[in-house]
């Protein structure tokens, strides 16, 4: 197959493209050249900026587009029209964070969608979800449910992940000792490894399979606790100690960013790690062992060159916190 990857070289788009090629199928990357200028020699490259340069698209055609760096709907619309007539499909990544209702019990493909207070909002940071909901409806509407996949997924976790978000826990648990953790045992937690995504995209892709699909693992519902729990039994040097949220908020620890997949019970966001992906493994999503990713995730980033933590709390900062924790005064 021809297949024009719109991203390809940073997280899951460098996986879809390995496994794409692994495959024996025809990859080009169109993508602006700031990262993996010395990754796959096999593939085709356009360098460019989607946002201005589309023009690079008009020699070429191809069986299926995937989508790993559409967050803009003007933006994404721009390639949508200018690729309507050169490709088969199109396969749009998108995210749980479509949601409308971030406190839902469960979350399945039909649930309400965010949508845009301000529609010519372009702030990522504040709008994402709605964003990307709107982004999904531009490609439904310029190649049809026919022609078109919607891939939406939860935390993307693994190896060449750039944002730390779960990288932090397995390789705190790797460095063994006691480990503040967040005291909400009960919370669900979703994650899913880079590489079952990208390689179930990639069936997707092969098979001409068509829909709207949330991806969410582990294959088995889990809570804090159990992430816990499954990280010590990979690492066992390490020493999990619960601090309750009341404290974690005065001394002003922040969830998600410091301590990474704790949504704080206050926030009331819980949904967004509830989707059910039963579509998804209907249609051939398989989930690898957590256990597994986690090893995998620290074998990685100890190979890489050392670089300041993009989210969890610093060494120090753990120490001082989990000090004043052993030293309150006892309950009433």
């Amino acid at each position: 197959m021809r297949i024009l990857v719109l991203g390809g070289t940073v997280f899951l788009g460098r996986w879809f493209v390995q496994a794409a090629l692994d495959a024996g199928h025809e990859v080009t990357l169109f993508h602006r050249g700031r990262h993996g200028a010395d990754l796959f020699p096999n593939a085709r490259r356009l360098i460019g900026d989607r946002a201005s340069d589309l023009a690079l698209l008009d020699d070429g055609s191809w069986d299926a587009v995937v989508d790993t760096s559409g967050y803009l709907p003007r933006v994404v619309r721009a390639s949508c029209e200018r690729l309507r007539s050169r490709a088969g499909r199109y396969l749009f990544v998108s995210s749980v964070s479509v949601y409308a209702d971030a406190d839902a019990p469960t979350l399945t493909e039909d649930s309400p969608m965010a949508q845009l207070a301000d529609p010519s909002s372009e702030d990522v940071a504040r709008d994402y979800g709605a964003l990307k909901a709107a982004c999904e409806s531009v490609v439904g509407d310029s190649f049809g449910e026919a022609r078109s996949a919607i891939v939406r997924p939860t935390l993307i976790v693994g190896p060449w992940d750039p944002t730390d978000r779960f990288t932090y826990w397995p390789v705190r648990f790797a460095d063994g000792g006691d480990v503040l953790v967040p005291d909400r045992p009960d919370q669900p937690v979703q994650v899913i490894d880079v590489r079952d995504l990208a390689e179930w995209m990639l069936r997707l892709v092969e098979g001409e399979v068509t829909g709207v699909f949330n991806a969410a693992g582990p294959a088995e519902p889990l809570t804090l606790e159990g992430l816990w729990r499954e990280l010590g039994t990979a690492f066992p040097g390490a020493r999990p100690v619960p601090v309750s949220e009341g404290f974690l908020a005065e001394q002003g620890v922040q969830c998600w960013t410091e301590l990474p997949l704790w949504i704080a019970s206050e926030a009331r966001a819980d949904g967004t790690m509830r989707a059910d992906s039963s579509r998804a493994i209907a249609a051939g999503l398989s989930l690898r062992p957590l256990a597994e990713t986690a090893r995998d995730t620290v074998v990685w980033h100890r190979a890489q060159p050392p670089r300041p933590w993009l989210a969890g709390l610093s060494a120090d900062r753990e120490q001082r916190l989990l000090k004043l924790w052993s030293e309150r005064p006892p309950a009433p």
